[in-house]
């Protein structure tokens, strides 16, 4: 599948701004399955400087600058993909899940890379709730395959789809009593899961090309940014799979930044030096096929 994908952020303030920094996470990811054609990023009013990078995991960070006073701030990412959906090795999502946790097997291929993924990090703490719900799942010799796909299953079937039942800084243990989140959240938990076994995963974070309904002409701006998990499964392979959705992900699922969680990879973040006392934030995002 080809897509054209447009997001826009803006940020309104109720008095003027007089030096935002900003660094976004919007550039999809060139992958096996995945080709990034043309890409660009437009921040109005225009920057007096912007710089691109790439951060500790392999992802595009773009860095700006505008010092030009403004009470509406617009970063715009336009990026033409296309997508395939994953192949995975058969033999690899046969192992038992134990096979695959990094801290077990150091010297295992790929094992390096994926450590850090086996550890906890700043929105995902290990609690013991996580680690019992998780172990109904992970039994002694499953296939890692099998065991992931019937976690994501539980977690869609056990925590309802909510946007007011958490804020984006909702804990795991928060998500797990509410029983609810949203998309960041059943990602977030998931991790918990999984990384409370030794198994590494990772967030990630991007964007799912939905479908209109029978007879309905597609709305453009429906789509959202969207998150879920990669587990490692043996060397440089990684099952990617969306517990929000009970699925793993195929060609409708672009992607655009990975880390330990939503922390590392946020669309947009920054420092604003202002006097304004109130703000807004609109996102707008549109997952076109071409």
């Amino acid at each position: 599948m080809r897509y054209l994908v447009s997001h826009t952020t803006t940020y309104t303030y109720d008095d003027d701004v007089t030096d935002s920094l900003g660094i976004a996470h919007l550039v999809p990811r060139a992958l096996p399955w995945q080709q990034v054609g043309e890409h660009r990023l437009v921040v109005a009013p225009e920057p007096g400087d912007v710089s691109k990078d790439v951060d500790y995991y392999g992802n595009t960070a773009t860095y700006f600058q505008v010092t030009r006073p403004h009470r509406i701030l617009d970063v715009t990412a336009t990026s033409e993909v296309e997508v395939s959906t994953p192949a995975y090795d058969d033999a690899a999502l046969a192992t038992p899940w134990e096979a695959h946790r990094p801290l077990a097997r150091p010297g295992a291929d790929g094992a390096a890379a994926a450590t850090d993924f086996a550890l906890p990090s700043a929105l995902v703490e290990q609690a013991p709730e996580t680690r019992e719900y998780a172990a109904q799942s992970l039994l002694p010799g499953r296939p890692v395959g099998e065991a992931v796909t019937d976690l994501v299953h539980r977690i869609h079937l056990d925590f309802d789809y909510d946007r007011t039942a958490t804020t984006v800084t909702s804990t795991v243990a928060e998500i797990f009593e509410e029983r609810a989140g949203v998309c960041q959240d059943f990602a977030h938990l998931t991790l918990a899961c999984l990384r409370g076994h030794g198994l590494a995963a990772r967030y990630v974070s991007g964007y799912l090309a939905t479908a209109p309904a029978p007879g309905q002409q597609r709305l453009v701006g429906a789509d959202a940014s969207h998150a879920w998990v990669a587990v490692w499964v043996g060397g440089q392979a990684w099952l990617a799979v969306d517990p929000t959705n009970d699925q793993w992900a195929d060609d409708r699922y672009v992607t655009v930044a990975w880390g330990r969680d939503y922390e590392d990879v946020p669309p947009v973040k920054g420092v604003i030096f202002t006097e304004a006392t109130t703000s807004t934030l609109q996102v707008a995002v549109d997952v076109a096929p071409m």
